[in-house]
């Protein structure tokens, strides 16, 4: 089992000003279908070309930290769990978990390498393609 890059996630201060910043400059687009908007806490854009995504969220901190971009990887194969089973395994250090925070079947763990950069495990693409568990 191993991960791959979901997208390369900035913490900031005003999402949707700085998505629109980085979109001129790279020559990112807007993800269909999820436009961003004035007010939104999560803006996500791609490149057309390679399909990276970059996720701007909001961070209620006055100051932010200076480790402001982190990983968040999803499980090629296996479960979201699996993976935060298998990441702790090679020694990483759990700093959240985020399991479940917005309602079933959400969430995820974020966790510190050997010197302390941040990373999250997201659930698979088949747990997310599967929805939510029925309550």
């Amino acid at each position: 089992m191993t991960s791959f890059v979901s997208h390369t996630t900035v913490d900031c201060h005003n999402a949707y000003e700085l998505s629109e910043w980085w979109k001129q400059l790279l020559g990112y687009v807007d993800v269909e279908g999820d436009p961003n908007e004035p007010g939104h806490e999560e803006c996500m854009i791609l490149d057309p070309e390679t399909r990276h995504h970059v996720l701007f969220i909001e961070v209620p901190d006055a100051e932010l930290p200076a480790k402001r971009i982190h990983f968040d990887l999803r499980p090629r194969t296996g479960t979201r769990d699996e993976e935060v089973e298998r990441v702790q395994a090679m020694g990483a250090t759990q700093v959240d978990d985020q399991r479940g925070a917005h309602g079933p079947g959400t969430g995820w763990v974020v966790f510190a390498d050997p010197e302390g950069n941040q990373f999250c495990v997201l659930r698979s693409q088949a747990e997310v393609d599967a929805g939510p568990p029925a309550v």
